[in-house]
């Protein structure tokens, strides 16, 4: 009979001092934009040094739990669905550029999940609604050229849309999944003079949205999203 290896492991006091300040926060003995204890408070709580309190400290702030501001202590930050994929952030990013068949994985997701976040931004939009997205559209135009402003605005736009579905779970995913791809994004779309056609299809979309024509906003997603997926191509670009 096999003998298991039971030994129990001790832990790094960090560890089990990030242990105590998370359950503090999930306890809700500190809520959202409360100050943290001081370190020394913490030290003399926990009965361990310095290193061990900053080292939880970095942990917490990393998860998105606090929030660490230059020269001030820190405050426990609110907990929202961004905060949740963040946590996921740089496994998915990993996933991405050692598999290469995920990039393909995630634009086959993008498209199932803004056809039906489009459906939704036309059956719900208001005017305050249809206004920002005219906004984005035209700050969008202002930046022809500027690629990293022109796929700043690419994004607001897929997130403003998202948004309209007042789900604020589907808004922090489709901003995930649109900052994973647009690191696959070649120079194709503004050295081809792509980005005139991601306006005009833009325009098509936020058009059918305007008149609550949810099955032609579907349409005019499917059409945009399948042209613009031969823009991400693998490895990332300035990787090659």
């Amino acid at each position: 009979m096999t003998q298991h290896d039971e030994r129990i492991v001790r832990r790094k006091l960090s560890d089990e001092v990030f242990d105590r300040l998370r359950d503090l926060i999930a306890g809700g003995e500190l809520g959202p934009g409360d100050l943290m204890p001081s370190e020394r408070d913490l030290m003399e709580r926990f009965g361990v040094g310095r290193p061990a309190i900053r080292e939880a400290m970095q942990a917490l702030h990393n998860m998105g739990l606090i929030v660490v501001s230059h020269g001030e202590r820190a405050r426990v930050g609110e907990l929202t669905a961004r905060t949740m994929f963040k946590q996921i952030d740089v496994v998915a990013r990993m996933l991405i550029s050692t598999t290469p068949e995920t990039l393909d994985h995630l634009k086959e997701t993008r498209r199932f999940y803004e056809r039906g976040l489009v459906r939704l931004a036309a059956e719900r939009a208001g005017d305050a609604d249809i206004g920002e997205l005219e906004e984005i559209l035209a700050r969008q135009e202002s930046h022809f050229g500027d690629q990293h402003l022109f796929i700043a605005d690419d994004i607001a736009f897929h997130r403003r849309i998202a948004a309209i579905s007042g789900n604020p779970m589907l808004e922090a995913l489709s901003e995930s999944m649109l900052h994973w791809l647009f690191e696959y994004h070649t120079e194709m779309l503004i050295w081809t003079g792509k980005e005139k056609i991601t306006l005009h299809e833009h325009t098509a979309i936020l058009d059918c949205i305007r008149q609550r024509d949810a099955d032609a906003a579907e349409k005019a997603m499917i059409v945009h999203i399948d042209r613009s997926g031969e823009l991400y191509a693998y490895p990332p670009q300035g990787k090659r």
